[in-house]
């Protein structure tokens, strides 16, 4: 009787025994299994590489908050001490780079409106003679204020260049009241509205998100479930299927920008001063852009999980080098290259120059040729990867 109790009490006391180390060695196989599966998985692997280094770098190297050295046009009618002075001056502030020299206000305001500088200065004739008079003159500082953070830095350093240039060539102390006046123009968004800057750029931003994750998981789900290699085996060229893919949602996309920039008008009074027309047209190029993108993105993933992680690669670049969040012009240049190969720049650029502008298709050539150049690239490497992977 002592015996049996004995063994059963033994049998009980090795039950719990064999379920505790069978809970753990059931949990390593499942932990071995997983490290195994990410090893395999190189694509994940290298996003969890990669995300958090971009990042750091990006925001440590690329990304500044008080951009320096704007690039700056300038109209000198006349060419005299003080006025050599005061341009020398605004220099100094590190603020004002000058990249290019007019000869006429029309000149003077292209540039402005196509973007191709962010300030402009102009020095009046007759503007050292009507100092000396005491006739105190202006001189013209406009400033394209579509980004209010890129403009507001150096417009606040203006104050600073007037008794620079009177301590160098007047000789004058510190006057009562200076004797010429810098009379500041911020044009495009003069009360400096946030919402004027950002909600233009949304418009690119969510569409660059949102066609980049339809198109490539569109395609990948048809490889996972098996049924592109049924289309294939149909009379229809890999070429077809990409345009068959891209279209549907060159009409979502356009659905999107409609209603984006719809609300944008309505409830946070965004204005459109540009056609309406050409909007619409560059805006179905760059959905078309990233559409390909995303295309191209599919033929190197294997599954819709590396799909989506390629997607949000692509994407942080993107939101952080294109001038949505951050001022381009203050960035290093190398970063500025890095974003001048980004979409998303390009139609940010497009998208406020339209709405806050009132731009022609003259004054936007550049972008909607790199767009288009983008689109074509895109569109041709994933043609090729599509034929070499699935044929």
């Amino acid at each position: 009787m002592s015996a049996f109790v004995t063994a059963g009490s033994s049998g009980e006391s090795r039950e719990p025994n064999e379920t505790r180390f069978g809970f753990w060695r059931r949990s390593y196989a499942m932990v071995v299994k997983e490290f195994i599966q990410l090893r395999r998985d190189r694509v994940s692997f290298a996003m969890i590489v990669m995300i958090p280094v971009m990042q750091l770098l990006l925001f440590g190297y690329a990304i500044n908050t008080t951009p320096r050295n704007l690039p700056t046009a300038l109209l000198l009618q006349e060419d005299s001490d003080l006025g050599r002075s005061i341009l020398k001056a605004l220099q100094n502030t590190d603020y004002f780079r000058f990249t290019r020299e007019v000869h006429n206000v029309a000149e003077f305001d292209d540039l402005l409106l196509s973007g191709k500088v962010l300030f402009g200065v102009e020095i009046p004739r007759g503007f050292e003679r009507a100092v000396r008079r005491g006739d105190y003159p202006a001189m013209l500082v406009a400033a394209d204020a579509t980004d209010p953070v890129a403009a507001g830095s150096a417009l606040s350093a203006l104050s600073a260049v007037v008794q620079t240039a009177l301590d160098h060539d007047l000789h004058i102390g510190d006057p009562a009241s200076p004797p010429f006046e810098i009379r500041v123009h911020a044009r495009y968004n003069p009360a400096a509205s946030s919402r004027l800057n950002i909600v233009p750029g949304l418009v690119g931003t969510i569409l660059t998100m949102t066609m980049l994750i339809f198109t490539a998981l569109s395609v990948t789900r048809e490889i996972e479930r098996g049924t592109m290699e049924s289309l294939l085996s149909m009379p229809i060229k890999p070429v077809e299927v990409m345009f068959g893919k891209i279209i549907p949602y060159v009409l979502v996309g356009f659905v999107q920008a409609a209603l984006i920039i719809g609300i944008g008008v309505t409830l946070f009074g965004v204005p459109v001063r540009g056609s309406m027309i050409l909007l619409a047209l560059l805006s179905t190029l760059f959905i078309t852009t990233n559409l390909a993108i995303g295309y191209t993105f599919s033929t190197i993933v294997q599954n819709q999980l590396q799909a989506m992680q390629m997607s949000m690669m692509f994407f942080l670049p993107s939101i952080l080098l294109s001038g949505f969040m951050f001022p381009f012009a203050g960035m290093p240049v190398w970063a500025q290259y890095i974003g001048e190969g980004l979409p998303l720049t390009h139609y940010v650029r497009i998208v406020r120059a339209i709405m806050l502008k009132g731009a022609t298709l003259q004054n936007l050539q550049y972008d909607m040729l790199a767009l288009l150049a983008l689109m074509l690239l895109a569109m041709t490497i994933a043609v090729t990867r599509f034929r070499r992977t699935l044929d």
